[in-house]
């Protein structure tokens, strides 16, 4: 019974970290890119954004985050990944017609997306 109640408590907890999360992250990036489209060069926007999403998500990350079992944020950083690579095809590819959308900016963001939970997933699991 305690087993049950903890692992759909995990379940909830994984879901929210996920998709919750992930859905935020991609959101404050879509909406900076909105705005800052009106601002600055399309070329130059990833470039912008990724420095406030890098401190975001860390924050998110080490904050937000609870478990503190490296497999957790393996998850988290697959999902995160998965969310920003279907939601920029949809809502910016395909909404916009953006197919130049693809530059070195993006596959450095959609590595990042998986690589900073997997980073401070094994710092958080460093031997004390």
């Amino acid at each position: 019974m305690l087993i049950q109640l903890i692992y759909k408590s995990m379940n909830k907890q994984l879901l929210k970290d996920t998709l919750g999360w992930g859905v935020i992250l991609w959101l404050i990036g879509y909406v900076l890119g909105i705005i800052l489209f009106k601002v600055v060069s399309p070329s130059a926007i990833g470039w912008i954004i990724t420095p406030i999403g890098i401190v975001v998500t860390l924050w998110v990350l080490l904050k937000k985050i609870t478990p503190e079992f490296f497999s957790y944020y393996v998850k988290i950083g697959l999902a995160w990944t998965l969310i920003a690579v279907v939601f920029d095809y949809l809502f910016i590819v395909k909404t916009f017609g953006a197919e130049e959308y693809y530059k070195p900016d993006v596959y450095l963001y959609y590595a990042l997306t998986f690589i900073l939970p997997v980073f401070v997933g094994a710092y958080k699991n460093k031997p004390v």
